[in-house]
């Protein structure tokens, strides 16, 4: 078993982190906020640092899932980030949905410390990762992911190397992407059945199991349809993600007219108090 550090103890982080508890590892953990490490200890055992430096001191493999690029640049650099305490040997490995370009930017810096780096955001949500069951892209060296593969393993359904470093935060833009216009299509179809007279949760048990199917419609239609939207990924986060993509698609010259369209749906949301709503209260604003 490895001995490991955590960093970031969100919806995602602390149920991760718990299943590398599972699995035997020694973990110790850090987050901004000191009670929730103490709660993750308290549930988990292991052991809370009070910097991220202090954290990683003598692990084999850092886990990061913190909010965003400034929040990953902060965990990671300065006299208490994790870089400064990181052995040489050890791989990083990030959890956040971040830029490919602060990905490409702090794998530069940790191969010039000899240490590893593998990007590595997830999808699933929070349930994916409470039930262990995440999917992971990653970037970065093949032998890098290959070592950290196993460990990641606890808390992966999936988990795939897709190309060299950032290639693992592109493949996650293509994830939002898709989301994106999913969740505007799902939201339009049952606010239309609504109007229409229709029971939109019978309709929904017919045509998911045809070309119209997906996983937002399975998991999400009977919470959209009793107007709950205290589950999941939250409005802000998505917004947050999806200027990732707009902005990466004009650096690469990529359209995305949908997912551009879309994003401002999320901003009316958002202008409706619904920043913490998750993704699929789109829907309100065709109401």
């Amino acid at each position: 078993m490895a001995k490991l550090a955590f960093l970031g103890l969100g919806v995602m982080g602390f149920p991760m982190a718990g299943h590398l508890a599972a699995k035997g590892h020694q973990v110790t953990v850090y987050n901004r906020t000191p009670a929730k490490a103490a709660a993750w200890v308290a549930k988990h055992g292991g052991a809370s640092a009070t910097t991220p430096r202090e954290a990683v001191s003598g692990a084999d493999f850092v886990m990061a899932c913190v909010g965003n690029d400034d929040d990953l640049r902060q965990v990671c650099l300065g006299p208490d980030g994790a870089f400064a305490g990181m052995s040489k040997g050890a791989i990083f490995v990030d959890h956040t949905t971040v830029s490919a370009q602060v990905t490409r930017e702090l794998a530069a810096l940790a191969a010039s410390h000899g240490f590893g780096f593998v990007d590595a955001p997830v999808s699933g949500g929070q349930a994916g990762a409470e039930n262990g069951a995440l999917s992971i892209m990653c970037g970065g060296p093949e032998a890098q992911y290959a070592a950290a593969e196993p460990v990641m393993a606890a808390y992966a359904r999936i988990c795939r190397r897709l190309g060299e470093t950032g290639a693992g935060q592109l493949a996650k833009m293509m994830n939002q992407i898709c989301i994106a216009g999913l969740m505007q299509g799902l939201s339009e179809a049952l606010a239309f059945g609504q109007k229409a007279g229709l029971d939109g949760a019978a309709v929904v048990e017919v045509i998911s199991q045809g070309a119209a199917g997906s996983w937002q419609m399975v998991n999400r239609h009977k919470t959209m349809l009793a107007d709950t939207f205290d589950f999941g990924f939250a409005v802000d986060w998505m917004r947050k993600d999806l200027k990732i993509c707009l902005e990466t698609a004009d650096q690469i010259g990529a359209a995305l007219p949908v997912t551009a369209l879309v994003d401002q749906f999320y901003k009316d949301v958002q202008l409706m108090g619904g920043g913490r709503n998750d993704t699929s209260s789109l829907i309100r604003r065709l109401r």
